[in-house]
């Protein structure tokens, strides 16, 4: 096994993500005895099935805790967290879960699918973004009406059942035949950057991490929605031991850290 072992997934068919897991579990390894092993203690391979929005801070957090435990590897599954949600349901394979809304958390806590009381780990909030120089002089929500056409998620991810909800409650309607749907959060913000968009609604997260090329409008407090992640280790992990040790990460001061500066509200 290598020194520094990451590995990166879109979000992936159960066939797919089960075949991964037949290919991973050669170099699992599971500790029942200790709850906190140390470092040295440490091994095996885990799937962690996160919300794209939280790619880029994950990756990093990934990369500095695999520093810390070399001998461990970890799998990261990026997309929806409803998509990710029903995948889990349905027998996809996955060791910690974390979802940009508690909602698909709770399914797979009612269906007794996870070893650990889910925990809120950060917080974000959705804004507008724009074409660079704002062409359209877009102000605010009421704008999107009639820009042109709008970039939202598909109303079965988070970002796009809030965007929706906040648009129904500032009583604004896009119609239907200018909303372009991305399948996550990536994807809408995609459709600004390459121009097949003027306009989106995003997490303000994903937006600063291409600031170089959206302009973004904020919107306001009281017209906004904010989205609460949780966290949980999954019931049918193969790796308890590493899958505890990466969800305490995420929520220690240094996993926080890197939450923090990608733009992420505390929990």
């Amino acid at each position: 096994m290598t020194s520094r072992s990451l590995r990166l997934l879109r979000t992936l068919p159960i066939a797919a993500a089960c075949g991964v897991v037949a290919l991973l579990a050669g170099c699992a390894t599971t500790d029942e005895s200790a709850a906190r092993p140390d470092a040295a203690q440490l091994s095996g391979t885990i799937i962690v099935s996160a919300a794209a929005s939280l790619t880029d801070a994950f990756t990093t957090i990934g990369d500095d805790f695999v520093e810390q435990h070399p001998e461990a590897e970890l799998t990261f599954n990026f997309g929806s967290s409803g998509a990710l949600a029903t995948q889990i349901d349905q027998g996809a394979p996955a060791d910690v879960v974390a979802f940009a809304d508690t909602m698909p958390m709770t399914t797979l806590e009612d269906a007794d699918l996870l070893a650990t009381a889910p925990q809120i780990f950060a917080r974000n909030r959705l804004v507008i973004v724009t074409e660079p120089g704002n062409p359209e002089g877009i102000t605010g929500l009421a704008d999107l009406a009639d820009v042109g056409v709008v970039s939202l998620c598909v109303d079965t991810a988070p970002c796009g059942a809030f965007a929706d909800q906040m648009l129904a409650d500032a009583g604004v309607t896009v119609p239907g035949t200018s909303i372009s749907r991305g399948t996550d959060v990536r994807a809408t913000l995609t459709a600004v950057t390459e121009g097949d968009a003027v306009a989106g609604i995003v997490y303000v997260t994903d937006a600063e991490s291409v600031a170089d090329r959206v302009d973004t409008v904020d919107v306001p407090e009281a017209e906004n929605v904010v989205a609460s992640y949780p966290i949980a280790v999954v019931a049918a992990t193969g790796n308890v031991a590493l899958a505890d040790a990466f969800e305490s990460y995420v929520l220690s001061d240094a996993g926080q850290a890197v939450l923090r500066r990608a733009g992420f509200l505390g929990p």
